[in-house]
């Protein structure tokens, strides 16, 4: 088989993944969505595990190992941390958060996402349910920055990078937690603009690769799984993300040593998700919102049917990915429901 066979051949068993990968988080969504609104956001995150976990399970020729999940086993029955999914020669080291933004789900409000992150074995870190500081950066502001320098002085190299001639032009993304006060204090004091969010850090720390949508940078303390999983899609897009691993107490610490983290080192996103072949998938289950615009729209369910919106990031291609999903065939014909707009 000459190299060029060879290559094609690779490129379509990678887009095959691919593929079978965003299945997973729209079938996720899907069941998410219909748990929504009801209070319980324990009701929707479970709905969105049990359907990853199914679609996992059934992917043809492929075995998984949960590297970022739920927890560790004693404490995630499903979707914990080192179990192993499915069949098949082909193996692929897993992210996932089932359904970032549980809170969101419940109150049917904006910013809950099924996500997860995936590369061959050895591709990924794996760390407990943990915090970590994290800086993340597009292309054009990745020289630019560096998490060990105040944030005024990050403000500063940021405008400089995007050829802002005013701090008051940029918008730096926060979770908004007591344990970012003090940043968020320096930050509007140098101008820029804080848009402070109450859940779900993964998605901005991504959006901050993409122009035009008001998400210049993500700074602060957030969720460690979710840092793994957002590194594999800044890698894609070529920006920059640094994090500082930061344990809640002496037991989580000694977990992370356990795990091979050194807590007194800068990683980047090279270091978080080291493979080069990295897939990354994410389905909106309410709309996905910036300050600007709505980036992915939530699932939306008509007579015999849903519609998802999608977003996914690999090293050959990046789609934005609408689909109609037929879930009671005759209903849908009856209804003649491919013929409507919903």
């Amino acid at each position: 088989m000459n190299t060029a066979h060879a290559m094609k051949n690779d490129l379509d068993v990678y887009k095959s993944i691919s593929w079978q990968l965003l299945e997973v988080t729209q079938n996720a969504a899907i069941a998410a969505a219909r748990a929504a609104g009801h209070g319980d956001k324990n009701l929707a995150d479970q709905a969105a595990v049990d359907a990853m976990r199914t679609t996992l399970s059934g992917m043809k020729g492929i075995r998984t190992t949960i590297k970022i999940g739920e927890g560790e086993r004693d404490e995630a029955p499903m979707l914990y941390i080192g179990e192993e999914l499915g069949e098949g020669a082909f193996h692929l080291d897993i992210a996932v958060d089932p359904l970032e933004n549980t809170n969101a789900t419940a109150n049917l409000n904006s910013g809950a996402v099924c996500v997860l992150t995936a590369a061959p074995a050895g591709g990924l870190v794996t760390a407990s349910d943990t915090y970590m500081d994290k800086l993340c950066v597009g292309k054009d502001a990745a020289d630019y920055v560096d998490i060990r320098l105040a944030p005024e002085e990050n403000v500063y190299r940021l405008a400089k990078a995007l050829k802002r001639r005013d701090n008051r032009e940029l918008t730096i993304t926060v979770l908004d937690r007591p344990r970012n006060e003090e940043l968020i204090n320096r930050l509007r004091a140098t101008g820029a603009r804080v848009r402070l969010i109450l859940d779900g850090d993964l998605m901005p720390c991504i959006f901050s690769c993409f122009k035009g949508v008001g998400v210049h940078a993500v700074m602060g303390i957030g969720a460690a799984p979710e840092g793994v999983i957002s590194a594999g899609a800044i890698k894609l897009l070529g920006g920059k993300m640094q994090a500082i691993w930061k344990p809640k107490n002496d037991e989580d610490r000694e977990r992370l040593e356990a795990l091979g983290i050194k807590l007194d080192e800068v990683y980047s996103h090279n270091d978080l998700a080291p493979s080069n072949d990295i897939i990354f998938c994410a389905t909106a289950v309410t709309p996905v919102l910036t300050t600007s615009k709505a980036v992915l729209e939530g699932v939306s369910f008509f007579p015999g049917g849903a519609k998802t919106s999608s977003l996914i990031i690999t090293k050959h291609f990046m789609n934005f990915v609408p689909t109609t999903h037929v879930l009671n065939r005759e209903t849908f014909d009856q209804e003649k429901s491919e013929f409507r707009l919903y």
